[in-house]
């Protein structure tokens, strides 16, 4: 059925539940995993000749996101190994999520994109926006949406 399996974090509690999931999904049908952290791209001072002394620069900034992408994505790494299952984890910047969600998993040629849904509609929905149902729209690839229907205890 699927052999590989994209399971999206973005550190929080609610990912950390969903990710959770989706090892448990992925050791039923055996399926290699793949972890993806997207980390905002980095953004140039407005004014370039007036930057500010405490303004990291461009290296400073991906360093400190990659660390922080990895934080995010060994857990999940180690449990799906845990598991038995191939894993790996990813740290992509971009200035929009859902599309670098859509563009690794046809990269990586993942056969399903695993990602979590707050589960807000109406207005809570429209003025937050939804990475989910961006995915959802962009991408021709199976997407499994991991509802949440109660707040994960930490």
């Amino acid at each position: 059925m699927y052999q590989k399996i994209l399971i999206t974090t973005d550190g929080s509690a609610v990912s950390r539940h969903t990710a959770t999931a989706g090892v448990e999904l992925a050791r039923q049908l055996q399926a290699r995993v793949l972890v993806l952290y997207v980390a905002p791209a980095y953004q140039y001072p407005v004014y370039v000749e007036i930057v500010p002394p405490a303004y990291p620069s461009e290296e400073e900034y991906f360093a400190h996101m990659q660390q922080a992408g990895d934080q995010h994505t060994a857990p999940i790494v180690q449990a799906a190994r845990d598991a038995g299952l191939e894993s790996a984890g990813i740290t992509a910047f971009a200035d929009g999520a859902a599309l670098k969600i859509v563009e690794v998993a046809e990269e990586q040629n993942c056969d399903l994109i695993f990602i979590g849904s707050h589960g807000r509609s109406g207005w809570g929905q429209l003025l937050l926006g939804s990475v989910t149902n961006k995915v959802l729209s962009h991408t021709s690839r199976p997407v499994l949406v991991h509802r949440l229907v109660a707040a994960p205890s930490s």
